[in-house]
């Protein structure tokens, strides 16, 4: 028994040290729809060596000239090194990593097999330029004085010309230290592709933190990406974890090539890391596993009688909350949950979330088909979440919301009951080409509904704070009702509410990552991700697409041809008006600036009144986050916003800046 104790106690100090040291990052995100001719002088990115902008487009390498002279051709283009850096480090350890973006390489000479050299896209320790002659086959990553060592670094070469040491003229390769020694490589004969074709190719490249595996997928812009290369990589092994990140490429003193770059999407999700040094700690824990065991009979005994005031307290406080909540009608015992669900059996198992799992039920007394949700008797997390829902949607009366029936409190039992949604949730419709265009149409009004009551109507102001697919409930009629409340807050009269970063990637505000504060805007911005995927009838992967997404849409945008991401599983049975009016309602809402995303009152009056003018759209998406910071004086109990300047990675044309 003594020595059970004494493995018990081992092992919750581990678990206590280790959570205690737990460190996370913000993310890193950015995105470059297309490119101008100030993208390399306005601190969007920053252009080294032979590296140039143009519409569209940068330029690792020099373009051909027009010019009779072909000698004074050649030696303008020959032995040429570009360099273009994102100005800012990201961190990519430990880290899940995405990145998509497409080149065009293109010989000088048509029918040319001698072409060179290639471009690469890298992660280097710092941001200086390429080595001085790091041109040809070195791809403008170092030369003969820098290569086996002396920097830290790892690049995936696109290489096009066949030196002695290499595969052929056609593959992909990751690249360290050595461009004769690379850590893998793989030619692109067998998979159809041409790197020096001319044409547009897409390449995506995924990191996994976890396992610590490197994906390369390849292919035609207009064709489906192939997987072709895979390998098992150690980044902390290569780089520091905080590296810039971009492209490089080269010409030798052959028959050279223009290396184009057409736009590019960057995306690193940290994973936690452990900061605590492992043999100091080792040491600390044997000292308190020795101390524990003397201890154990009083902490037994003081544990026993926390436990006893810990549940008085939270019964007392689920009382005190559910009398607040005065419109709840019922408080439910376990047993009558029990056998309005068969016992919670699975063939009456609607789903399952982070904290629990909701059972289809009927309430034996009065015949009502119910929704029951079990919080996860071992989840902290879901006792507060419990409590939150209590708290807010309790007292919350709105047709576009979920009715809260009442709860069940008993020992470790947390039960709340909803009205039953007899279509369940909305990311089951979403890319099935179900629901007709007047029934999403309906679907986003009613849920801008919700959010204009929430932010606006209902007495003290909520953010929902987890807006998406999942969370909107469909009735018989595909009527919306937005629930799961377990992450809204209370505004009061801050206009903000500063929290840790919960919700779900890809929904979430940019400027949370950076502020912490959710707002009416960031659920804002949540909307309109959600207005794209029920237009667009696609579901959004964030880890697999990242931006490119939304991304998507703003092109079509820009080139007046926004109906064309409308869900073709419609048929062309849709209100073009309504459709085009949605899809720039969902642009307008993720604006990066929260500033310039519009009211919930002004969505609602756009999807219920065709003849409500829009909010106007820049011509491209714009990049960049920007922070708002708000300052009061209680004295006067005014409020005044400002906008935070930081140096990053675009600077816009009034003069603020912007991050990434």
């Amino acid at each position: 028994m003594f020595v059970i104790i004494l493995l018990l106690l081992s092992n919750l100090l581990i678990q206590t040290q280790s959570g205690a040291s737990t460190v996370v990052i913000d993310p890193n995100t950015f995105s470059f729809v297309t490119f101008t001719p100030e993208s390399c002088t306005n601190g969007e990115l920053l252009c080294m060596g032979s590296a140039t902008a143009g519409n569209g487009y940068l330029s690792l390498t020099p373009e051909p000239q027009q010019s009779g002279n072909s000698s004074s051709l050649l030696s303008n283009t020959t032995n040429n090194v570009g360099r273009v850096l994102y100005p800012l480090p990201v961190n990519v350890w430990p880290a899940i990593i995405s990145t998509t973006f497409t080149v065009r390489i293109t010989p000088f000479s048509e029918n040319s097999t001698g072409s060179g050299d290639g471009m690469a896209l890298v992660f280097a320790q710092d941001n200086r330029p390429s080595p001085n002659a790091s041109y040809g086959s070195y791809l403008g990553m170092f030369d003969q004085s820098t290569q086996g060592g002396g920097f830290q670094q790892i690049a995936v070469e696109m290489d096009t010309f066949m030196n002695e040491f290499d595969l052929d003229g056609n593959h992909i390769g990751i690249v360290t230290t050595s461009i004769t020694n690379p850590l893998a490589s793989e030619s692109l004969n067998s998979s159809g592709i041409d790197l020096k074709s001319g044409r547009d190719i897409e390449v995506k490249i995924d990191y996994d933190g976890w396992s610590k595996m490197i994906f390369v997928s390849v292919g035609y812009s207009e064709s489906q990406l192939k997987s072709v290369l895979n390998h098992s990589i150690n980044l902390p092994d290569i780089v520091p974890s905080s590296i810039y990140v971009g492209f490089t490429a080269s010409t030798g003193n052959t028959f050279p090539e223009s290396h184009q770059v057409l736009n590019w999407v960057f995306t690193s999700v940290p994973l936690p890391i452990l900061s605590a040094e492992h043999t100091k700690v080792g040491t600390i824990k044997t000292i308190l596993v020795v101390v524990a065991v003397c201890l154990f009979p009083f902490i037994w005994i003081a544990a026993s009688l926390r436990r006893r005031y810990t549940r008085a307290k939270k019964k007392g406080d689920i009382e005190s909350l559910s009398k607040k909540a005065a419109d709840i009608a019922e408080v439910f015992t376990y047993k009558q949950l029990s056998r309005a669900t068969c016992n919670f059996s699975q063939e009456n198992l609607l789903g399952r979330g982070a904290f629990g799992s909701v059972y289809k039920g009927i309430i034996l007394d009065s015949g009502k088909t119910v929704a029951v949700k079990k919080i996860s008797a071992t989840s902290k997390q879901g006792e507060r979440e419990f409590l939150a829902e209590i708290c807010t949607i309790g007292r919350l009366r709105h047709k576009n919301l979920v009715k809260l029936q009442g709860w069940c409190s008993e020992g470790n039992n947390l039960l709340l009951v909803y009205d039953y949604m007899q279509n369940g949730s909305l990311d089951h419709f979403i890319g099935k080409g179900s629901l007709n265009w007047q029934t999403r149409h309906k679907i986003l009004t009613g849920l801008a509904s919700a959010l204009l009551y929430l932010h606006e109507e209902c007495g003290n102001p909520f953010v929902h704070r987890d807006v998406k697919p999942n969370n909107v409930m469909l009735d018989s009629n595909h009527d919306a009702h937005l629930g799961d409340f377990g992450l809204a807050r209370l505004l009061k009269n801050e206009g903000s509410v500063t929290t840790n970063l919960n919700g779900t990637l890809g929904y979430l505000a940019p400027e949370l990552s950076f502020t912490g504060r959710a707002t009416p805007e960031s659920d804002v911005y949540s909307f309109g991700m959600v207005v794209l995927e029920v237009t667009c009838g696609k579901r959004l992967n964030w880890l697999k697409q990242g931006n490119s997404f939304v991304d998507s849409v703003w092109n079509l945008h820009s080139q007046n041809a926004l109906l064309e991401c409308v869900d073709q599983r419609l048929e062309n049975k849709f209100d073009e008006e309504e459709a085009k009016r949605a899809l720039m309602v969902g642009l307008a809402c993720m604006h990066p600036d929260s500033l310039f995303r519009p009211r919930m009152r002004k969505v609602v009056n756009i999807f219920q009144n065709p003849n409500e003018p829009l909010m106007e759209l820049p011509g491209v998406r714009p990049t960049g986050v920007y922070v708002s910071v708000s300052s009061s004086t209680s004295a006067s109990n005014s409020s005044s916003r400002g906008e935070l300047q930081i140096q990053s990675s675009t600077k816009s044309s009034d003069g603020k800046f912007n991050y990434v």
